[in-house]
């Protein structure tokens, strides 16, 4: 039976949960203008989202059961809408913050994702060989999504040995203290990145903090999770370093001298992949069997 639940509560609601992608995907129902107190909004350059028109509930609503290949988590607006957690609710709140959707809570090792290849790009478990996927051990922290990004495979990245994206939005580690819940949606700041190459593709890591945390005042570089969160940055390096290897499969790599790099670096994946999104869901780059829905 599919059950629905509120995942905008606790100070979590989402700012301009639909967006003006109209602008992007040329629907007739759709609107490019964003509007807030009844005043015309304008779009900075490089800002490929629109700021809040309001702050409506999102709901996540269940289908099938937890833990079979059947089992989807759909994302419902407040007037029962299904929406994409991709590409409808916004990548930027202002002031350095983002939104985050949680994919897979911390202390679980159930492997969540986002379904690219499906409509409206609900969160499944992923499966290999017909098979659900678990982590040989439990993640220790917040995983998932920044919205409205996308890692260009078509793209070299020679910073980080000419490595070309993963075709997937760019991933967040979370070392708040609280567990998320599948499907929820944080606010939270960057502090760092790490270049992993998993098997010659590249998949950004970005550490960020809920805003939510009781320490989220303390960190706000790379340098201030070292301080305030000793041996996390080193930990978070290999866990995803070593979960494949009791699979059998080589670890995996990271670029910039195998270490974290700070909060403008960051910034700066952040904003790059944002701007590969917007290009895909403008179809200016072929989408393959991606979902723009």
């Amino acid at each position: 039976m599919a059950a629905t639940r509120v995942i905008a509560s606790a100070g979590n609601a989402v700012s301009g949960a639909l967006l003006c992608r109209g602008q992007f995907l040329a629907k007739p129902q759709s609107l490019n203008l964003c509007f807030k107190n009844g005043r015309l909004l304008t779009q900075k350059r490089r800002l490929f989202t629109c700021n809040a028109i309001q702050n409506p509930q999102l709901q996540t609503k269940e289908e099938g059961q937890p833990e079979t290949l059947d089992y989807r988590v759909f994302f419902v607006d407040n007037s029962g809408k299904k929406i994409s957690p991709w590409h409808d609710i916004p990548l930027h709140l202002g002031d350095g913050v983002f939104n985050f959707i949680v994919e897979i809570p911390k202390e679980t090792s159930a492997k969540m994702e986002v379904a690219t290849d499906e409509v409206y790009t609900p969160i499944k478990q992923d499966t290999k060989k017909g098979k659900l996927r678990y982590y040989p051990y439990n993640i220790n922290w917040n995983y998932g999504l920044l919205p409205q990004t996308w890692e260009d495979p078509s793209f070299s990245n020679a910073e980080v040995d000419g490595a070309f994206g993963d075709n997937d939005p760019v991933d967040v580690v979370e070392i708040g203290d609280s567990q998320a819940k599948i499907g929820q949606v944080l606010k939270v700041k960057p502090l760092a990145a790490l270049a992993m190459i998993d098997e010659g593709e590249l998949d950004w890591k970005i550490v960020a903090i809920s805003l939510d945390d009781p320490r989220a005042s303390l960190v706000n570089d790379v340098d201030d999770v070292e301080k305030h969160f000793p041996g996390t940055l080193t930990a978070i390096r290999d866990w995803f370093r070593d979960y494949k290897i009791p699979d059998g499969k080589p670890a995996n790599k990271f670029g910039l001298g195998n270490k974290p790099a700070n909060k403008d670096y960051a910034l700066k994946v952040i904003t790059e992949t944002n701007e590969s999104w917007a290009k895909l869901v403008k179809r200016s780059i072929a989408a393959g069997e991606l979902s723009l829905v």
